[in-house]
């Protein structure tokens, strides 16, 4: 009875030591996104005619979005499968098409943007943060702005260059700032 007691005793001495060691390995959608979000900016070959997004349920991490090579499509996922708290990557990447117009339509669009004097203190930044993902002719412009005003400039820049059409998704800050809290709920 005695050793029943101290197995008994022992294990709840072991549950009770484990329980914080458990609490620390648990990290939120929130702290999971975070370094995602990481693993994909710090990727050196993201550039500005790349978007990639991530949803995370549970440590179930679906990434979405395009890219304009097939490796970039395996490598960024990779990265992110590494990251802590990452259980599964669901890669729905898609991979742009080569084309040379398309190509050409993406420098000339990233030029008519960064080159605006409005877009400057975006353009010196590590990793700009208005991306133009270019398909078969199509624009789409995502990413983050400080305002409104620069969200309607970006899209009038892109317009007019033998462009099929053009769409944005920019976001202002506030609006990324909300979208964000509302996926931590």
């Amino acid at each position: 009875m005695l050793n029943a007691q101290r197995l008994g005793a022992s294990l709840l001495l072991s549950a009770a030591l484990a329980a914080p060691a458990l609490a620390q390995d648990v990290r939120t959608n929130g702290d999971v996104f975070k370094d995602v979000s990481s693993a994909v900016q710090t990727y050196t070959r993201f550039t500005i005619f790349d978007d990639v997004s991530a949803s995370i349920d549970n440590g179930v991490v679906t990434l979405s979005g395009k890219v304009t090579m097939p490796f970039k499509r395996d490598d960024i996922a990779k990265r992110v499968a590494k990251v802590q708290g990452v259980s599964r990557v669901e890669n729905q990447i898609g991979v742009l098409p080569v084309s040379p117009n398309d190509d050409d339509l993406r420098y000339v669009i990233a030029r008519a943007i960064y080159g605006n004097s409005s877009f400057w203190q975006y353009a010196s930044m590590s990793d700009p943060p208005i991306h133009i993902v270019v398909e078969r002719g199509h624009v789409t412009l995502t990413g983050v702005v400080a305002s409104e005003v620069d969200k309607m400039l970006a899209r009038s820049l892109a317009t007019g260059f033998n462009t099929l059409s053009v769409t944005s998704e920019l976001k202002t800050d506030a609006e990324a700032r909300a979208a964000l809290e509302k996926a931590r709920l």
